[in-house]
């Protein structure tokens, strides 16, 4: 999952940014960092949460 969401992120990510390009959004995101950073941390808190933990000797059956 962590990879998926990763790559979900960036395609939208990527269509924002083309829709700017093209004209068809109007967003300052010097405004919305400024406003909705905190955001950001509880988003990387939550996938930090959710990935799998790779530290932890697998059980063997």
């Amino acid at each position: 999952m962590r990879g998926n969401l990763g790559a979900i992120a960036l395609i939208l990510i990527g269509i924002l940014a083309l829709a700017i390009n093209l004209g068809l959004l109007e967003v300052d995101f010097a405004q919305l960092l400024r406003t909705w950073w905190p955001v950001l941390l509880i988003i990387v808190g939550v996938g930090m949460f959710l990935a799998p933990d790779t530290d932890a000797p697998r059980k063997r059956n």
